[in-house]
């Protein structure tokens, strides 16, 4: 790896948010985390589908949950966790972790990084290591090992396999991520409904990916929330039409670009990044898509 290798940070404690629960409304992750710790299934999208950062969710009595990442507040920064013994530093430069032959259910994992205001962070590094279908991990090569760097949209993607088991643990990957010139956050993700996550110890509900079946294999999706704040770019107002529908200038099934902007509900919404609006996605629903101007 070139000098954007990270280097391994000192095992931070755990990091406060800015306020008090009792300040803060419930999010996604804080009903998240009660749910397993009651033993229910974890809350997915109803429709099946992956649940990234601009998905709109909703609990099991159909109350609307805040959409991931939910990032105006410091509980909804990305956990971390410990590094374990397997890393190793100068892994290749990849994002298909898969030669042919290799044994395992295929796994694509993807989605985006944030900075804390919820803009989307370009050139951050993500470097993932796993163990292959045995539960081993490759310490003489590189094998299941590799970084990226996310696009100018915030987008990764990995094709890998899903991990096996080895004592002790959970299924998991490994992944650090540092956005240019920032600590490096070293973390795990996880997997829905395994046995092994109500006894791991290290195991943490706020890292559970989506996961759902794809064909032969599986996709995976999660988004990070870094802390730092990513660049909002210009905050000149918009200029309205003077004839908005209703609702505002925002519709459902437009296809639209980073820097367009609508409005909604009588305010001002500058587009994050690209996408086709669907029902659920208004721009007061997904701050890591939309955000307000006035």
């Amino acid at each position: 790896m070139t000098s954007d290798t990270p280097t391994t940070p000192d095992e931070p404690g755990p990091r406060p948010g800015p306020g008090s629960g009792a300040d803060r409304g419930i999010s996604r992750k804080t009903l998240l985390r009660a749910a397993v710790a009651a033993g229910a299934a974890v809350p997915l999208l109803a429709t099946g589908g992956v649940a990234l950062a601009r998905d709109d969710a909703r609990s099991g009595d159909g109350q609307r949950l805040t959409p991931t990442p939910y990032c105006d507040d410091g509980d909804d920064l990305t956990p971390d966790q410990m590094e374990g013994p397997y890393f190793k530093p100068n892994s290749p430069l990849r994002t298909n972790l898969v030669t042919p032959g290799t044994p395992g259910t295929p796994l694509t994992v993807s989605g985006y990084v944030f900075g804390r205001n919820c803009v989307p962070l370009s050139g951050v590094l993500l470097d993932f290591w796993q163990a292959d279908d045995n539960g081993d991990y490759d310490m003489a090569g590189y094998t299941f090992r590799g970084h990226q760097f996310t696009g100018a949209t915030g987008a990764f993607a990995l094709k890998t396999i899903v991990p096996g088991l080895y004592p002790g643990r959970t299924r998991h990957i490994h992944v650090k991520v540092q956005a240019p010139g920032e600590p490096v956050l070293t973390t795990q993700l996880y997997f829905p409904g395994e046995p092994r996550n109500s006894t791991d110890m290290i195991f943490d509900p706020a890292l559970l990916m989506n996961v759902r079946g794809a064909g032969g294999g599986k996709e995976g999706t999660f988004d990070f929330v870094l802390n730092v704040d990513g660049d909002t770019g210009p905050t000149d107002p918009p200029t309205d039409p003077p004839t908005d529908p209703p609702g505002g200038t925002w519709a459902s099934g437009h296809a639209y670009t980073s820097g367009d902007r609508v409005t909604y509900g009588g305010r001002s919404y500058r587009c994050l990044q690209a996408h086709t609006a669907m029902t659920g996605w208004e721009p007061p629903n997904v701050p890591a898509l939309w955000q307000s101007e006035s």
